[in-house]
């Protein structure tokens, strides 16, 4: 059945005419929000009889500028760092001592915090990552062919060695839990590791650890390296998981190892992390138990999280700081970061002749007297293009994030 021309141009003529009206509401709400606005930035005493009149008349204006403002000022509490003093702090680093020692299977949860003394920055601190581009600065690469495990890291490992830690479940794409030495099969990388390519045409998976960053030409959802696996030929690609993507590779991912040890966990102490993407993994947190049964919660972080008020202790200092406390009270020795020791150069696999302009980034250097197995081959000096901050375990996933929301803002 043909529609009447009359009544098809009447029903377009009346839907332009009701967007052309929601159109200049919107405009009018806006006029009153930035008038209203303008009103309360002054003082009471200052404001005129013809201003007070129109903080009368456009009540739900006020009321809602005020929750914003409420809003704004919760969520700026949140973002802020605090430290406990001195004395609070060894006073809180005893009780976690005690229930280290007392946990029959103690799991630590790690976040970008236990990096940053490798100079590698976090996402939500005062200039982490997400913060600075939020504000729309541009963020710096960092050298992560120097960055180190750092103290936090070489604590954790000799907890493991101590047998005081069962299971290490890390955030953390930078590989320095496995350069500290920790044992792979007690570590979970949910995000991956940048140090690590494979080949999901092989089965099972086949992994090809390298002596620099994979993820150059990576980013949301393109995680091809360029280089071919040595046995089947197919486009080896990087291992990490970004913000959006759900993550399914076996390793170094381990999310059968991190289920497992949170399953058995009695003590969960998270060191370093926002938890905001990792309180979204329920499988890592036992609420289907009662309150009761669900493993006790320790925090080491400067920022608020959102487990905060579930946790029997929660520490507000440096990882650092906190660990070094720690080892003193359970009376262990910190071993130190030693370079000839680096599991990565043993497990590392050197790229073949026709790879070896495959990357720019730079190599890890081997230790003295040692020759990694891609020495001769591997250097490279990273050019003028990638001293910004490029690939794919930060950055470029959130950016893309932005322009999508912009898109649909608009």
């Amino acid at each position: 059945m043909e529609e009447d021309p009359e009544t098809g141009n009447s029903s377009r003529t009346e839907r332009k005419a009701l967007e052309k009206a929601k159109i200049l509401q919107r405009e009018r709400e806006r006029k009153v929000f930035r008038l209203v606005g303008r009103v309360l930035k002054k003082p009471e005493a200052e404001r005129s009889e013809e201003e007070a009149a129109a903080l009368l008349l456009h009540r739900e204006a006020v009321d809602e500028l005020g929750r914003r403002q409420i809003r704004r000022n919760v969520l700026k509490r949140k973002q802020e760092e605090v430290f406990d003093d001195a004395d609070e702090l060894k006073s809180k680093v005893k009780q976690l001592a005690a229930a280290v020692k007392q946990a029959n299977h103690l799991v630590v949860y790690t976040g970008a915090g236990i990096s940053t003394a490798a100079s590698i920055p976090d996402y939500r601190g005062p200039n982490g990552v997400w913060t600075q581009l939020q504000k729309g600065r541009t963020v710096s690469s960092s050298d992560l062919s120097k960055a180190a495990p750092t103290v936090t890291h070489m604590c954790i490992r000799m907890l493991h060695k101590e047998k005081l830690v069962k299971h290490v479940v890390s955030q953390n794409c930078d590989g320095l839990h496995l350069r500290s030495g920790l044992p792979r099969h007690a570590l979970s990388e949910l995000h991956g590791n940048m140090f690590i390519e494979v080949c999901t045409s092989c089965s099972p998976a086949r992994e090809f650890v390298r002596l620099f960053d994979v993820t150059e030409r990576t980013s949301l959802h393109r995680h091809g390296t360029g280089r071919r696996c040595s046995h089947c030929g197919s486009e080896l690609r990087d291992t990490i998981v970004h913000f959006g993507e759900r993550g399914t590779l076996e390793q170094p991912l381990n999310w059968k190892g991190a289920a497992e040890a949170a399953n058995e966990a009695d003590v969960i102490l998270c060191l370093g992390s926002s938890l905001k993407v990792l309180k979204k993994y329920a499988c890592l947190w036992s609420m289907s138990r009662p309150a009761n049964k669900r493993p006790k919660l320790y925090i080491v972080n400067l920022q608020w999280t959102p487990k905060d008020d579930l946790a029997v202790l929660k520490i507000h200092g440096k990882c650092d700081d906190v660990m070094s406390l720690l080892m003193e009270e359970l009376n262990i020795q910190i071993p130190e970061y030693d370079r000839a020791e680096d599991p990565i150069f043993k497990l590392a696999t050197p790229l073949r002749p026709e790879e070896v302009q495959s990357h720019n980034r730079e190599v890890l250097a081997a230790p003295d007297g040692q020759e990694s197995p891609s020495a001769e081959n591997q250097q490279q000096q990273p050019s003028e293009e990638t001293s910004s901050l490029q690939g794919g375990w930060f950055g470029r996933g959130y950016n893309k994030g932005r322009r999508k929301k912009k898109k649909k803002a608009a």
